[in-house]
């Protein structure tokens, strides 16, 4: 379905050409000053050179050229020479009616679908999801769900740690406590016990006690290193270890994101590269795309155009250990091999920026990938507490994520026991809903590559720019539409468009409501092209509020002609069809109540 504003254009292209004027000038756009039109033309204005006219003259030719259109209402040439535009509300109601009636909105799948592979997950095993983990998580999920909704194929990667130092703190830090374990003994020559020697609690509590204690004793560490290099050079006792700590590990992380209304279609993990990288490495070598540099092989990635100091993308470490680099692309050519990959998202820190872009610049350089291949990355900023810096607990350290959810939910829940009477099981189930909303709308309406301060009492506000509020409009169009299936004894599951009209605005906040709602594939296709859910967020807000005016302006149940009340029901109707999908988009839902 075309966007209004190309119907626009092209409406005002062709007066244009009927006039004998270039109609690539004739661009319409959205109003500067919505006090005076809805939208605006300012092509004359550039065709007066060329036309030898007065900007004032050319407008007025081509305004007339649209006198009996059927797409504008008001049309005016405003000196020296804008074209000022109000849209007929009939075709507007139209044009409604068919957004309606189609499945995606309005929204026109992409004509080429891609394959997408995006790497959102990045948790380490053996360590509790935090703070810091939120964004990619959230940022993630929206945009796998932005992709696959455009008709594109995609993976969501979890990409797990699993393969750096952490598990070799906890490998030496459990030799220390159970030196007695089979998994020590490298004589030992048995099968190894099924069962874990610890369970994800005891977990949670040896990998930071290691990690303190690497801190303090060097030699401790270099043990910690000495075991990481072992796990990865296939010591049988300690890789039995390692697939404990992953068996253990996982379960609790899943739990961790599903509780974020976050999923994974493949669970990938850093390890996996390690039968692809001797491959990698010959191929490199062969192709002569390395060179060595003081001991390390490494691959020059520098371009001679380049204003900032651009680093070599190390694949070897003079003593033949693999880095962060090495892993990375691997699993790059991994995804082209298993996924065909046509484009490739990273979502992660912002500060990671410059080690993507030499991997990147390796990928193309060595042609892991293929020419046409997008590698992009989405950088995100920091998520801050009140004083400006990166959100901690009270007593200075990182919150555990899960905390960060319980804590979130409990003011919601406290909220809506002090305003609503409702039994407290289905006050706590209502705040999971409005609670998740609330930290994952107060995390996408900022730009991802800003920092923003998370405010609890921001968040989960039912006015304002906020999750809440959102539901809460969704929620008290639930409500009408349930009064209104009430007083024709039916179901709610009836009322949709079939045998309903969508008349011509008569208010203007009715209109302001409709032109609103057109948008919609608009912005949606801008968010996908962009990788910006934070687009979504400012226009259900946009949506939501205009709706709330339009509902306080208007009496629509007890409206007595019946056809205009059956027009406000299935404009409202559509408003929340559109804010339903928009959430969805962006990974949260609404309750039926509130």
């Amino acid at each position: 379905m075309k966007k209004l504003l190309d119907i626009l254009t092209e409406e005002v292209a062709g007066a244009f050409e009927k006039a004998g004027y270039d109609s690539s000038r004739a661009r319409v756009s959205v109003s500067n000053r919505p006090d005076l039109c809805e939208y605006q033309c300012n092509g004359a204005m550039a065709l007066a050179k060329v036309a030898g006219k007065a900007p004032f003259m050319i407008a007025e030719d081509v305004v007339k050229c649209m006198e009996d259109s059927k797409i504008f209402k008001d049309i005016e040439v405003v000196k020296p020479g804008f074209i000022n535009l109000n849209v007929n509300e009939e075709f507007l109601a139209s044009y409604l009616l068919d957004m309606g009636k189609d499945d995606m909105l309005g929204v026109d799948k992409v004509s080429s679908p891609k394959n997408i592979v995006i790497d959102f997950g990045g948790a380490n095993v053996a360590k509790p999801l935090h703070v810091g983990h939120l964004r990619s998580a959230v940022i993630g999920e929206s945009i796998k769900r932005i992709c696959r909704f455009m008709g594109n194929n995609v993976i969501g990667d979890a990409h797990l740690g699993d393969w750096g130092l952490q598990m070799g703190l906890i490998t030496v830090e459990l030799e220390e406590r159970k030196p007695e374990l089979p998994y020590f003994d490298e004589n030992f020559e048995g099968e190894y016990p099924t069962e874990p020697p610890f369970t994800i609690s005891e977990l949670g509590e040896i990998y930071p006690c290691a990690n303190t204690k690497s801190k303090e004793d060097e030699d401790f560490k270099e043990k910690a290193r000495k075991a990481t290099l072992e796990i990865q050079n296939g010591r049988r006792g300690y890789r039995a270890l390692w697939k404990h700590i992953l068996n253990v590990s996982l379960p609790d992380l899943k739990k961790n994101y599903d509780n974020l209304g976050v999923s994974f279609d493949f669970w990938g993990k850093e390890s996996d590269a390690h039968e692809i990288i001797p491959d990698m490495v010959k191929y490199l070598k062969d192709g002569g795309y390395t060179t060595v540099s003081e001991g390390a092989l490494v691959v020059e990635v520098k371009e001679d155009t380049d204003k900032k100091e651009i680093p070599p993308c190390m694949i070897l470490k003079s003593n033949g250990a693999t880095l962060y680099n090495t892993t990375d692309l691997a699993t790059i050519v991994s995804r082209m091999k298993d996924n065909n990959a046509d484009h490739i998202i990273y979502v992660v820190d912002n500060r990671q920026d410059l080690y993507f872009e030499t991997v990147f610049r390796c990928a193309r350089k060595t042609k892991i990938v293929k020419e046409d291949t997008e590698l992009t990355f989405l950088g995100f900023g920091t998520m801050n507490g009140p004083d400006g810096k990166p959100f901690k607990t009270r007593d200075g350290g990182v919150m555990r994520l899960d905390n960060l959810v319980n804590e979130i939910n409990e003011a919601v829940y406290a909220k809506i026991m002090e305003n609503r009477e409702t039994s407290s099981e289905e006050a706590k189930q209502t705040a999971k809903v409005i609670g998740l909303a609330a930290l994952k709308y107060g995390d996408l309406s900022n730009q991802a590559s800003k920092d923003y301060v998370f405010d609890i009492n921001k968040f989960i506000s039912f006015e304002g720019n906020t999750g809440p509020y959102i539901l809460y409009t969704i929620v008290r169009i639930k409500s009408i539409l349930s009064k209104y299936a009430d007083s024709l004894n039916s179901s709610v599951d009836n009322i949709g468009l079939e045998g309903y009209e969508i008349l011509s605005a008569k208010s203007a906040c009715e209109k302001n409501l409709e032109m609103t709602l057109a948008k919609f594939n608009e912005v949606i296709v801008n968010a996908y092209e962009e990788l910006a859910p934070h687009k979504i967020c400012a226009y259900i807000y946009e949506l939501s509020d205009n709706f709330n005016k339009f509902y306080h302006e208007t009496k629509i149940l007890s409206e007595e002609d019946e056809s205009r009340k059956k027009s406000y029901i299935a404009l409202i109707n559509l408003v929340k069809a559109t804010l339903e999908k928009s959430i969805f988009l962006l990974g949260f839902e609404a309750p039926d109540r509130m």
